[in-house]
């Protein structure tokens, strides 16, 4: 009897841990629902442009999806107007690389519209304004904070990140460097984040490397429902080569220090008075 109430008595404890550790991982994943609302209606109009046949272009009936999404985010308050700023401009990045990517043969556009140049429709502009909306609400509805930030490397090497996905169609594919100078550069630096009223922290590469996993998943979503193709799937579907995966980390980095640039100065102009600064350099 006694072993019995001593075996209960020490089981308590951890039945509590366990319970808060499942708490803590229902807010996570609803907090990042919230911060997805963008990408995620932008998905649900692919699936809906995909199933049904409205006698529009399909990409001219996604760019206005994508345009009228953005405006009622805007409209509503759940996307801030230096938020939709982002979103504007990672629209004209990613508008940029689907421009010389798809004139290189990477990938195609299958279907019609009227809204498109040189083959590339407007609307995909909108699936890197997408990782754009997810960084700001993160940094918002996550209470981000990043210490250890090597402002310069990061900014360099985000650069030449973006540069190799057009370079290395003429000279060597450097990704992998480069992954590997990152991982260098966000040595020692972490990504501080809430969950309510507690304080987590995780290494700033995982987090990359986690994001891109996802992208990776959103990028077989996207080539199922036919958004786009690549020229491995025009006979039949599969899988989107797992190499991407480090493609898309590479991307987020480039995401990452465009909103990091803002964020620095939050506490002078860009947030409230006597709040610090989000970002600490090393």
């Amino acid at each position: 009897m006694l072993n019995g109430r001593v075996t209960a008595f020490t089981a308590r404890p951890a039945m509590m841990r366990a319970h808060a550790e499942l708490r803590l991982l229902g807010m996570f994943v609803a907090t990042q629902l919230r911060c997805l609302v963008f990408a995620l209606l932008i998905f649900a109009a692919m699936a809906v442009t995909e199933l049904v046949d409205t006698g529009i272009g399909r990409y001219d009936l996604l760019l206005a999806c994508g345009l009228a999404i953005t405006a009622v985010l805007w409209w509503t308050g759940y996307e801030t107007t230096r938020e939709v700023g982002v979103i504007f401009a990672f629209h004209l990045l990613g508008l940029g690389l689907e421009l010389f990517k798809v004139s290189q043969g990477s990938w195609t556009y299958p279907a019609e519209g009227v809204t498109m140049i040189g083959g590339v429709p407007l609307y995909s502009g909108f699936m890197y304004a997408a990782v754009g909306s997810y960084l700001c609400q993160a940094w918002r509805r996550f209470d981000l904070r990043i210490t250890g930030y090597r402002a310069g490397a990061m900014t360099a090497l985000a650069v030449a990140a973006y540069a190799n996905f057009f370079t290395h169609h003429w000279i060597w594919d450097l990704r992998w460097v480069i992954a590997a100078l990152f991982v260098a550069a966000m040595w020692d630096t972490w990504v501080h984040y809430s969950l309510g009223e507690t304080r987590l922290r995780m290494p700033l590469a995982i987090a990359f490397v986690l994001i891109g996993f996802f992208l990776w998943l959103a990028e077989n979503a996207g080539t199922f429902l036919g958004a786009w193709t690549y020229p491995d799937q025009e006979a039949f579907w599969q899988a989107v080569h797992m190499g991407k995966l480090g493609s898309w980390a590479l991307l987020v980095t480039l995401s990452f220090v465009i909103v990091a640039s803002l964020k620095q100065f939050e506490g002078t102009f860009y947030g409230h008075p006597g709040d610090e600064a989000s970002v600490t350099r090393l």
